[in-house]
């Protein structure tokens, strides 16, 4: 028997009264978080939620998330989170798609009118009975009206703070976590309770969590990076977490000054804007030096000179890891005990497998040391499949292996290194040309900010390469001046014969460039 939940039950009755989440002038311990989490399952079965129900989840960093999946989980059910950008067509298809009986979404924002899009989902999801509305004040009726819709104070008014978990089995699923889709339409992954579980050991282990670290919840508790090696991790740990909605310099640095976080995990584009902001002298450095004893970073490959300029800016090191929506998310880690190599990935993490293979040869051959190929994982965190797409699954675990669709390679100390995405490699002319090698090399130049490489249409070269570049503050350039310095370092099929200015790059709600949505202005 295995209940991911009981990651926090366990950490509620060994350190009741410590710290567990943190939102401002709002502090709970673990006491009152099982026991909020409690109260809401005795209220969700009160419903009818049952033992491998699916219950979407619609909630920023607030307290509101961490009592909704633990409550969900402890039932038996299966937590599936929703980007809350999500607008009330994409809330309807993943709905549909999770088969969820409820959704719990937050009331959201004049700007961000999140139990709007919930509601117009909701509507069109008739296997969906409950629509349950974190409202800011539990007493509040529910911003929207219609049958089947409540609030979540409603919803945990008189109910008891204990409750019976739910004696899953490990291989039950315990969280649906949609990949993004960029390549039709986003698909769930099933992850279950060992997956999610022994992957938050192993964080914890990696990070060395304890009891008295207080890790910034800053990336969305969401997405798979937040929830495992934030949330989960740290709670593993009896350690806690301060939450952070929406990411801002300003609002990360006053954070850490005020709650003296140790822990700080966060996708490139947030290490680039703690790096370059020009306000950040305002606030004590040297006391956010003084407590913050490490920087982790995933989602997408963190650039050299990012990782030098917020080391030498924070005195803290950066471990960079890599992992999937599908992998739980951690797969491969640098490691506290072992040499950090810059531009690494690190080591499989424990109880994992890991090799480069050639994309086409079924036999999954591993490649030698410094050739480029496809990365394959099998261990305890890959899911079990895509939720009802078996041929999905089929076509993304072969004979065990998980295809990631990323290019790496190993060097001979058996150090991973991510290359860059199967589908962005661009093929010009015949020659394999890698987004990311294009993107290092540009980073390097005094004037650029941040740069997003990729392919464009050519009916000469098939594919020819364009840099999106943004520039820092208040400097100027041309085009004859990034070109000249892009021939300088670059071979001349790797170059980019067109470049174009912007003054932002389109970015997921986790950090994540969208080159998708690059498009010529």
């Amino acid at each position: 028997m295995l209940n991911l939940a009981m990651l926090l039950e366990s950490s509620a009755r060994a350190n009741p009264g410590r710290p567990a989440v943190i939102f401002n002038d709002t502090k709970l311990n673990y006491a009152q978080l099982n026991g909020a989490a409690n109260q809401l399952a005795n209220g969700l079965r009160k419903l009818g939620v049952q033992r491998g129900d699916k219950v979407a989840l619609s909630c920023p960093n607030l307290p509101y998330f961490p009592i909704a999946y633990y409550a969900i989980l402890k039932l038996g059910a299966a937590v599936v989170p929703f980007n809350v950008l999500f607008k009330g067509r994409e809330v309807a298809y993943h709905l549909n798609d999770s088969d969820a009986v409820a959704l719990i979404a937050f009331q959201g924002t004049p700007d961000l009118p999140m139990a709007q899009m919930a509601f117009d989902g909701f509507q069109q999801a008739p296997n969906c009975k409950h629509l349950i509305v974190a409202t800011v004040d539990p007493a509040a009726a529910p911003p929207v009206e219609g049958e089947g819709v409540t609030t979540l104070g409603r919803v945990m008014a008189g109910q008891a703070p204990v409750f019976d978990t739910v004696q899953t089995m490990p291989d039950e699923t315990a969280v649906i976590l949609y990949t993004s889709g960029t390549t039709g339409s986003p698909k769930g992954a099933e992850l279950t309770h060992a997956n999610m579980t022994m992957n938050a050991v192993a964080t914890r282990d990696l990070v060395n969590f304890n009891r008295n670290d207080v890790a910034l919840a800053v990336l969305p508790l969401f997405h798979s990076f937040g929830q495992t090696v934030i949330m989960n991790a740290s709670f593993t740990s009896g350690a806690a977490i301060t939450l952070l909605p929406r990411f801002t310099p300003d609002a990360a640095l006053g954070i850490m000054q005020r709650d003296g976080v140790t822990v700080f995990a966060a996708v490139p584009t947030m290490y680039w804007a703690l790096m370059s902001y020009p306000e950040a002298d305002k606030f004590d450095l040297a006391a956010i030096r003084a407590t913050l004893r490490l920087a982790v970073s995933g989602g997408a490959a963190l650039p050299l000179e990012v990782i030098k300029g917020f080391e030498a800016k924070f005195n803290v090191p950066i471990l960079e890891g890599y992992g999937l929506s599908e992998t739980s998310p951690v797969a491969c880690f640098n490691q506290l005990d072992r040499p950090r190599k810059a531009g690494s990935i690190g080591h499989p993490i424990w109880l994992t497998d890991m090799r480069i293979v050639d994309p086409m040869d079924a036999t999954h051959t591993a490649l030698p040391a410094g050739e480029t190929g496809e990365v394959v994982i099998r261990g305890h965190q890959l899911m079990k499949g895509y939720y009802q797409k078996p041929e999905a699954t089929a076509e993304a675990i072969r004979q065990d292996w998980f295809h990631s669709g990323d290019l790496g390679k190993t060097d001979e100390e058996g150090y991973y290194y991510i290359v860059d995405r199967l589908k962005e490699m661009i093929i010009r002319g015949g020659f394999n040309v890698y987004p990311r090698e294009l993107e290092e090399y540009f980073m390097t130049h005094p004037k650029v900010s941040l740069v997003a490489v990729k392919g464009v249409p050519d009916p000469k070269m098939g594919e020819e390469i364009k840099a999106y570049i943004v520039l820092k503050p208040n400097l100027t350039a041309t085009v004859d001046e990034m070109l000249d310095f892009a021939k300088e370092g670059l071979a001349s099929y790797k170059y980019p014969r067109y470049i174009e200015f912007r003054t932002t790059l389109p970015m997921t709600a986790t950090g994540k460039i969208l080159k998708r949505d690059l498009v010529d202005e």
